[in-house]
């Protein structure tokens, strides 16, 4: 059996959702909501979408996560380690905390219009079209992502998700 590269399992950059720096978060999750990623009959949504500068080049990755926190109210949010100590020391319950309350839901709404390069993650490692299967997932362990670029002469031409990749390693045992 041959060798699976990265370009063999990957997602064709236009197949994989994708937006401008300077979408707002808004528009990310509309982006997400209506994104849809069919592999070999396999439905799934896109846990994170790519971010392109004006020359198309590619600057960031915003993780549903990354728009969660993005949204999060202030108060929630944790405090950097100088201000760790406040004037009480005690925790916030989030228990407490109705965010579908005309305070919280004002204060998303606001923060939705933020863009996504506030909270995107920057590109930490990419893959070649010609690597090899094992090199995609020594990258993705050793740099504790689930999705990485892949290049073909220095141009994004798609992405390697962690489950394509736990699919053709399960594909090769099972």
């Amino acid at each position: 059996m041959a060798t699976k590269r990265a370009g063999d399992i990957m997602i064709p950059l236009d197949q994989y959702p994708h937006i401008p720096y300077w979408f707002t978060l808004r528009q990310a999750i509309a982006e997400i909501e209506m994104s849809t990623l069919d592999r070999a009959g396999r439905k799934s949504l896109p846990r994170a979408l790519l971010v392109f500068d004006e020359k198309y080049e590619l600057v960031g990755v915003l993780r549903r996560r990354d728009i969660l926190g993005g949204l999060e109210p202030r108060f929630l949010r944790k405090k950097s380690a100088d201000g760790q100590k406040a004037w009480w020391d005690i925790d916030l319950d989030p228990n407490l905390v109705d965010l579908s309350d005309g305070a919280s839901t004002d204060d998303m709404q606001r923060r939705a219009a933020t863009p996504v390069e506030e909270f995107m993650q920057p590109i930490g490692d990419t893959v070649d079209v010609s690597d090899p299967l094992a090199k995609v997932v020594y990258k993705m362990l050793n740099t504790d992502v689930a999705l990485l670029p892949v290049l073909d002469d220095q141009k994004v031409v798609g992405v390697v998700r962690s489950v394509d990749v736990f699919h053709e390693v399960a594909g090769s045992l099972l």
